[in-house]
Order: C-alpha cells, then structure tokens, then sequence
C-alpha cells in the first residue's frame, strides 16, 4: 500500500492545513471546512499519528471529546472507508437499509453508553466533520458495534421479520494462545493472536495508543475509528494483556444489555487485576460478541480464561501452563447449550486448529518465546488432511484458496488478515510486536481473485489487496 508520511501534528498549522488538504481529496464525501478553532488545535497539538509496516499507528490523550476529536480528525478518510465497507456489507446482506440500522442501534445502546464514552463517540464525529467527512454521533456508535449488531442482534431480529428460522451468521475466527511458567522460555508470559476476517473489512488496521485522562493507558490493535479493540488485543499500564478468540456457532442474544464494545473499553480502561477486569467484562452482559477471553498479569506471571456466553460462564486461572483460542467452547455448559459446536469433528477449522495447538504447545514446552510465537501463527499444517496446506483449517488462515471448507463458502476472500506477540518484557514496557497482513506474508491481490471468483463481484469497489508486509514493534509514546 501507498505510505503516507509521518504526521506529528504539534508541528504548526501548515501542517494541519495540508492534513485538511488530504482529506478532502481523499474522501467522496468531502464538505467544506471551517478553519479549525484554537482548542481544537490544542487537541491536535497532543496527539500523533503516522504509519509502519501497513498500520497507522495513533496516540489520542486527554478527556473523552478532546481524545474522540484526535482521533476522528486524524483518521478521518480510513474511518470513512471503515463505515462505507460496512454498509455495503450490511445492506447486501441482509436487504435492509444502513440508515434503518444506525436508527435501531441508537434506540437500543444510547441509554447503555456511559457519558465518558458517548462524549469519546461524539468527538470522533466532530473531528471526522472538522476534517470534511459528514457523520453523527450515532453512525460512529453502530459502526463500533458492528459484530454485535451483525451477528448476535440481527439472527433475532430477522427471525421476526421473516416469521421464520434466521439465516445462521458467518461469524469470524482468530488463533491464539497464552502461556506461563514451566511452558515459557524465561517463564514469564508469552502471548499471541491472529485474525481471521473478511478481507473487506476496514484496512490498515490501527495500533491505537489512548492515554486517557481518567483509568490506565492502552495500547491495543482497533479499527479505524472504534473505541474498544474488537480484533482483540492490548496490553495496559496495569499490567494487563488479553486477547480474544469468539465463540463459534454461538446463539443468544438480549438486547436490554450493555453492548460488548462498551464492556470490553470499560474493563480494559479500569481493572487493575485480571478478576477486576471478568467482574467488569461480566457486568450488564448481553450475549453479544461472546468470546473467549485469554489474560495474563505480566506483574504476577498469572494468567486465565474467561469464556463469556449469555447465561453460562467459564473460568480458569493459574500460573504454569496455557490457554489456546480456535472458537471451540471448552466449557461444557457454554459448548452444549449455547453452541451448537461438534469439538470432535477435525473437519471443521475450529477443531482443527485446537489440535494443532495442542501439539505445538506439546512439542515446544519450556522453550516459547516471542519468535516461535510469530512461527505458530503462521503455521500451515493442516490437522484434517495430516499435510502443510494453506486453507480455512490451518492456524493461519487462508479461505480463499480453499475449495472444499467445511464451514462457510468455497474460495471466501477472507483469511487470517494480521498477527500480534508479546512476551513480559515486552508488555512492561507497553510495547507489542505485529504483522499486518496474512501472518506468513502471503499477498491477496483482489482484482486477480475477483477475475477467477466473479460470485463475489459485488465486494468489487470495498474488497482492497493486502500487499506482504514485516513485522513490525510498537510501543505507547512512540513517534515516527
């Protein structure tokens, strides 16, 4: 992809004019701009962004309004693109209009936001307005609740609309693990995650380095514009580090709850323990996006899993061992009555993947380290077919290239799209390593897969290429 330079913006208003400048060219829906007012230049003059290997990287600061207008000022193009990729999807896959959507998002979650993170929400737009780009508030809010509102609400919903049985969610995936002690080569923490998503979904992902004027500093991987991280993974000033893999085939859903995004932001923000952040996650749950949690405390070596569904929840802690994530439940009551997961049946990604975790971290006890963490979750061995093949089933990802899956449809443009580690010493210092783009550093050209799979011919204008890219370090503070 085309980098941008670096744009620390405490630098002057030239700056900030060319910055307008480049928004307005690069985004369809441009308006004209005020000049900007001098607090809103002060907002401005705190914050950074610039971009490294694929990402853009931004640090926002300060109370809610003022972080919000950080960020939707700087990521204004990308958080446009992120909010016409899900309408389009949204409105061919379920036949009803973004507008009937947003309205029913805001009727349902506003009474739900606390005040600290509809002002966040409120300023995101303001700065996205300020930049040239027309958004409200409660676009900003649906568009953060995206997962829930796609595959948790809208199964329910459709139910009534069809009078009948809803069209079942293709839910997302990811790979991951946590590991401790005796299984670690220094014996302290080491963590690791990829995502597996459409491949329209909002790019270049965000690390996004909020220092907020109340609670701890966050350093998480988000997507533009979103509030929570929602891929998931982050690392706090409380020494916290987590991760999440959802729970597949997963139903239940009640719409009176908090909604995840506001849940998963609140625990991260506040807990200053791994308890306090499952008490928080917990509080006013919902069903919606119901994940497995995966945790540590890099100042305790502890770590545990929290497996969230609506009415059962799963909890394990301890200091020597591990946790992995395939999107199998691995709570009885959450896998039998909340999923309708087969964890046997090694056809199906998430089993497969299970396996394969299982026999990585077998073989590799005690010697677990950040490197090998990046091997894992580039890993193509395929446990099904007993061979190193690419497809839905391997550790990472590649739908595309698979003609035969067993869950979701043939060729699907979408795949492991990114990979984060970290080990202690890493999330001490706020920092964590990540690879933008397929974890091996396969490339996606788009137009060659839309020549060969004209069946999706309608993500022609939001389906981009995902270009090879490095491994790259990120750390809170940093500058270009």
């Amino acid at each position: 992809m085309t980098q941008k330079r670096a744009m620390g913006v405490g630098r002057g208003l030239p700056l900030l004019a060319w910055l307008v400048l480049l928004i307005q060219v690069a985004t369809p829906a441009a308006t004209p701009t005020p000049p900007l007012a001098a607090a809103q230049r002060n907002w401005l003059a705190k914050a950074e962004r610039h971009e490294k290997a694929g990402w853009i990287y931004l640090h926002i600061e300060g109370g809610p309004r003022e972080r919000g207008f950080q960020y939707g000022y700087l990521l204004a193009p990308e958080i446009a693109e992120g909010l016409k990729g899900d309408r389009v999807t949204w409105e061919n896959q379920t036949a009803m209009p973004w507008a009937w959507l947003v309205k029913k998002a805001s009727a349902m979650f506003t009474a739900k936001v606390p005040p600290e993170y509809l002002a966040e929400l409120g300023g995101i737009a303001e700065g996205m307005r300020a930049a040239g780009v027309d958004v409200s508030r409660d676009e900003v809010l649906a568009y953060n609740a995206m997962y829930e509102l796609s595959w948790y609400w809208w199964p329910e919903e459709q139910k009534k609309l069809k009078k009948g049985p809803a069209t079942p969610p293709l839910q997302e995936g990811c790979s991951a693990f946590i590991a401790t002690g005796s299984m670690t080569a220094d014996h302290g923490i080491v963590m690791a995650h990829n995502s597996m998503q459409d491949y329209s979904y909002p790019l270049p992902d965000v690390i996004l380095d909020i220092a907020p004027d109340k609670g701890h500093r966050i350093l998480m991987q988000t997507y533009p514009g979103w509030i929570h991280s929602g891929t998931d993974f982050f690392v706090t000033d409380a020494g916290l580090v987590g991760l999440e893999t959802t729970l597949g085939d997963f139903e239940g859903y009640e719409a009176g709850g908090v909604p995840e995004f506001v849940r998963m932001r609140r625990a991260t923000q506040y807990a200053d323990s791994i308890d306090q952040w499952c008490s928080m996650m917990k509080e006013g749950n919902n069903g919606g996006y119901a994940n497995a949690w995966l945790l540590g405390n890099v100042n305790t070596g502890e770590i545990a899993r929290l497996e969230l569904g609506l009415k059962y929840v799963g909890f394990q802690k301890k200091r020597d061992g591990y946790f992995t994530g395939s999107n199998v439940a691995v709570d009885p009551k959450i896998l039998r009555f909340e999923t309708g997961e087969r964890e046997t049946d090694i056809r199906f990604s998430g089993v497969a993947r299970r396996v394969r975790w299982h026999q990585l971290m077998k073989e590799y006890a005690g010697r677990i380290d950040v490197k090998l963490a990046e091997a894992f979750e580039a890993d193509h061995f395929d446990t099904y077919l007993g061979k190193e093949q690419p497809d839905s089933r391997t550790l990472c990802a590649h739908n595309d290239l698979d003609a035969d899956p067993k869950f979701g449809e043939p060729f699907s443009p979408s795949g492991s799209v990114d990979a984060k580690v970290l080990d202690s010493a890493m999330a001490k210092k706020m920092s964590f390593a990540a690879r933008w783009g397929a974890p091996c550093g396969r490339a996606f050209d788009a137009a060659k897969f839309l020549d060969a799979h004209p069946q999706f011919d309608w993500m022609r204008d939001i389906l981009p290429s995902r270009p090879s890219e490095p491994w790259a370090l990120f750390t809170a503070g940093e500058t270009k």
